[in-house]
């Protein structure tokens, strides 16, 4: 990275627009932290959700044919995931990464000691968009997630040099993803 990962994540965000809102330094006041860290950034979760419930129409979760009556839309500062179930969100930040840059998001210890897990999900070279976010509550309690607050952390792995097809190049069917985005299958 040349710089120390700090300064690299502030330069490309300030400078580059990698992260849009970008928070640099961590806030930590009564919230689940956010904002930059030593090697990563800490991300938020937007207040709209998707919540997956019983549902009386015995739909089958399908990535290739999403019935959307498996999930209530709600849009809150406080998510109640019910329990052995999960949501769906998204971020609050918007991110557009790099040709030569890996993104891999992973879940905060907060919620992980409340037996709440973030999915890992990568941010591929040039990929550009809001993270939608699966978070799963292992609990047979309901669990809250709080909106607006931290909710994982992005680590960011630069390249010695850019891949040869990068995400915007192949036409990633999640590319400039703007809400809560269900799976897709080209």
């Amino acid at each position: 990275m040349g710089l120390k990962a700090d300064r690299w994540i502030r330069y490309m965000a300030q400078q580059h627009g990698m992260i849009t809102p970008f928070v640099p330094e961590q806030v930590r006041s009564n919230v689940i932290s956010y904002g930059l860290s030593s090697y990563g950034y800490d991300i938020r979760i937007a207040d709209e959700f998707r919540i997956f419930t019983p549902n009386p129409y015995n739909t089958v979760v399908d990535p290739k044919a999403m019935d959307e009556r498996s999930m209530i839309v709600f849009q809150g500062e406080r998510c109640i995931i019910p329990p052995n179930s999960f949501a769906l969100g998204r971020t609050v930040e918007y991110f557009r990464m790099p040709p030569d840059t890996l993104g891999i998001v992973m879940g905060k210890s907060t919620y992980a000691r409340c037996g709440l897990v973030l999915n890992v999900t990568p941010l591929e070279p040039a990929w550009e968009g809001y993270v939608t976010l699966e978070i799963s509550n292992t609990t047979p309690l309901p669990a809250v997630i709080y909106a607006n607050e931290g909710i994982g952390q992005v680590l960011f792995f630069q390249g010695d040099e850019v891949c040869e097809v990068n995400y915007a190049q192949r036409k990633g069917k999640y590319q400039g993803q703007t809400g809560v985005t269900l799976p897709r299958v080209d």
